[in-house]
């Protein structure tokens, strides 16, 4: 993929999408890192996630006689709203599969969105596996999560803005769920600044990516076992292993505990209400999974919303 590929798709969903704020961590009450901190706040984002970029992005790629027929898509529930949203904004029929173990404030929202909703298995790839054969008996175009180069440059837009609202940034630290997240953004980053560190993030029970870049090629993990469904993909794909191969500095993994506890620290600190994914990247900084230094530039990425990492 090539810089231009994402510089296109900012232009191509710009109508659709919201371009996120930075905002700096200032007055913080408790501060266990050290550097200065800022947050792309992608919660912020139309979607409630900047799953949005992505799926608006390869629908808008589509023929007029394909959206005609449909669009279908599994999702760990992040994407599956995306889809919903840019299904309704196109006005087309929308299929969403999803896990069993998917909040049910997720499977409201798609429904309000327009989507029709399917549950099939525990996993991620369960739901992906009779959404993919659907889609091929009924001639659906199948939006994948995190494995298409259109839903790759749409999440790297916000690579971009990064770069031109903190371009002075020195390491930016991302979640990792099938990666095409973290993907975007590295890509983009290190065209426009190669020496910036990207650090990825991934629960310690689904380390999908940590354990294929390690390996060398695509690892399938036998079972999934954390609460944070939008990062838990038993597999990734080739074009995302070799992207992140490429670009991504280390990944490190955090607890459900300790995503738990960022969650809270996101809240009491700064207000942000953030799901157990959104504040994975928050937990790997508080928990000190990566080196810093006092004058270093931290952008975190709170890449969903949600009020499940901090319920009592």
């Amino acid at each position: 993929m090539e810089l231009a590929e994402i510089r296109a798709a900012r232009e191509r969903i710009r109508p659709y999408v919201r371009r996120t704020p930075i905002l700096e961590a200032v007055a913080v009450k408790e501060r266990p890192y050290e550097g200065q901190l800022f947050f792309k706040l992608e919660d912020l984002q139309v979607s409630g996630s900047f799953k949005a970029r992505g799926a608006v992005n390869k629908l808008l790629s589509l023929p007029q006689a394909q959206l005609e027929r449909g669009i279908i898509t599994a999702s760990g529930g992040n994407h599956g709203v995306a889809v919903a949203y840019a299904g309704w904004m196109a006005r087309v029929p929308t299929q969403v599969y999803l896990p069993t173990t998917v909040p049910p404030i997720k499977i409201e929202k798609l429904r309000r969105w327009g989507a029709s909703v399917v549950l099939e298995g525990d996993v991620f790839d369960d739901a992906q596996r009779l959404a993919l054969q659907v889609a091929e008996r009924d001639g659906l175009e199948y939006i994948h999560p995190f494995a298409d180069p259109l839903v790759i440059a749409g999440q790297g837009t916000i690579g971009l803005e990064i770069a031109e609202d903190l371009p002075d940034v020195d390491t930016v630290v991302i979640a990792i769920g099938g990666g095409g997240l973290i993907a975007g953004i590295s890509l983009a980053l290190h065209h426009l600044k190669p020496d910036v560190r990207i650090i990825g993030v991934e629960p310690v029970g689904a380390p999908t990516l940590k354990e294929s870049v390690e390996a060398g090629e695509l690892v399938t993990l036998e079972a999934i076992h954390t609460r944070a469904g939008t990062l838990a993909p038993r597999r990734s794909a080739q074009i995302n292993l070799d992207i992140i191969s490429q670009h991504v500095d280390e990944i490190v993994l955090v607890s459900d505990e300790e995503m738990s506890f960022a969650a809270q620290w996101l809240w009491f600190e700064t207000g942000i209400a953030a799901e157990l994914s959104g504040a994975a990247s928050m937990a790997a900084l508080l928990q000190n999974k990566f080196k810093t230094q006092e004058d270093e530039r931290i952008c975190v990425l709170v890449c969903g919303a949600g009020a499940d990492g901090i319920a009592p």
